[in-house]
C-alpha cells in the first residue's frame, strides 16, 4: 500500500482513510488500540478474544507462542506453593 497522509483536525481527531479501512474490513464502531512505539503511533484493530488484545498492549512480551504462555501461567496457580 502507498503512503497515505491524513490530518489531524481541530478536535484532533484523524480519519482512517478508505483504503486502510477497506484492506483491515474496520466497520463503522469498531475500536482500536492506540500506543507510541518508538516515537510511532501504532493503531491495532480490537478483535477476537482477549488473547489477541493482550497481544496489542505489550507485544515485546508476546514473542513466544501465547496460549502456551497463559497456560504456563495457569498452571503456576494451581501448582501448591512452598510454605
Amino acid at each position: 500500500m502507498a503512503h497515505i497522509s491524513v490530518k489531524i483536525s481541530s478536535k484532533h481527531q484523524i480519519a482512517v482513510p478508505s483504503a486502510i479501512r477497506k484492506e483491515l474490513q474496520l466497520e463503522a464502531g469498531d475500536r482500536l488500540s492506540a500506543r507510541v512505539r518508538d516515537g510511532v503511533i501504532v493503531l491495532v484493530p480490537q478483535r477476537g478474544d482477549a488473547v489477541d488484545q493482550l497481544r496489542c498492549l505489550h507485544p515485546e512480551i508476546w514473542t513466544s507462542d501465547i496460549q502456551s504462555y497463559l497456560d504456563e501461567e495457569r498452571d503456576a496457580w494451581d501448582s501448591p506453593q512452598p510454605s
